[in-house]
């Protein structure tokens, strides 16, 4: 068996979701990497319950897998890109983020999906660090005590110029965060400089929730289509290979939507290109 490929939401925000789900399954992917949003399965909708049951249906009708993302850019707040976050200064937006994740957390444990997806967000300008943190750690012990109850794995993404940004961030974190996954966007490797992609999945393997993939210049901040970057995308698809990786790998085109038609499709035949030039050791039936 190789390799899991599936396809983020918000890279197909201009097709309705359902649209999105036979798109994915008519081009051969293995699962949805889907980000909550205001056009795809929006949690503060009056029917949201409903929603996210058909959408479970659809999903197991397709025998497609699932990834619960919760990066959507304005969902929380029309003014202000990825806000409120678990450690801004507002006790309320703090409230209104961890509700947000708790309703992301139910799609998952709906949908059986292998991972939610968050992250920390960024320090405003001033902001004390050290307070930061604290509510950091609040706000995760938190998403942790309701992820064990619904029986789902959360999993924090290290995002550049986020209070957590890097790999090594995460590592310092997950340590008193008790099963805290790993959401390794390989890309972000490239961007921050921290670590190669292929070492930080063999360093972490056990604690992988989910791995994005897509590909970026050093040190430059932009999602961009496989072969326009810097990754070496035979030697990533060789470290999952060996290390026994099984969840999903989530293509993440988000600055595609508008050809997302084509890049779909795209996307995972080069995938598969790759993988037949990468080393990936048998697998028994």
């Amino acid at each position: 068996m190789g390799l899991r490929f599936a396809y983020n939401t918000n890279g197909m925000v201009h097709h309705r979701l359902d649209d999105a789900l036979s798109l994915l399954a008519d081009s051969g992917y293995d699962g949805i990497a889907l980000t909550l949003d205001i056009h795809h399965l929006d949690p503060f909708a009056s029917d949201f319950a409903g929603q996210r049951r058909v959408f479970a249906r659809r999903l197991r009708s397709l025998n497609l897998g699932c990834v619960v993302e919760s990066g959507a850019n304005y969902l929380l707040d029309p003014r202000r890109k990825h806000e409120p976050t678990l450690i801004c200064d507002d006790p309320g937006g703090r409230a209104r983020r961890l509700d947000f994740l708790t309703r992301a957390l139910e799609v998952a444990a709906e949908t059986g999906a292998e991972a939610m997806t968050f992250w920390s967000g960024a320090l405003a300008p001033g902001q004390d660090p050290g307070e930061a943190r604290r509510r950091l750690a609040d706000g995760v012990a938190q998403v942790m005590r309701r992820s064990e109850a619904l029986g789902t794995v959360a999993s924090l993404e290290p995002e550049p110029e986020m209070m957590i940004a890097t790999v090594a961030d995460w590592r310092d974190l997950a340590e008193g965060a008790g099963d805290l996954h790993l959401s390794l966007d390989t890309g972000h490797c490239l961007v921050t400089g921290d670590c190669d992609p292929a070492d930080a999945v063999r360093e972490h393997a056990p604690r992988l929730g989910t791995v994005h993939v897509e590909d970026m210049k050093r040190g430059v901040h932009a999602h961009l289509p496989f072969g326009e970057g810097d990754m070496d995308m035979p030697g990533l698809l060789t470290a999952l290979a060996v290390v026994g990786y099984d969840r999903l790998v989530c293509v993440e085109l988000s600055r595609d939507s508008y050809r997302a038609h084509a890049m779909v499709p795209e996307a995972l035949a080069w995938l598969r290109r790759a993988e037949a030039e990468a080393t990936i050791p048998s697998r028994a039936a």
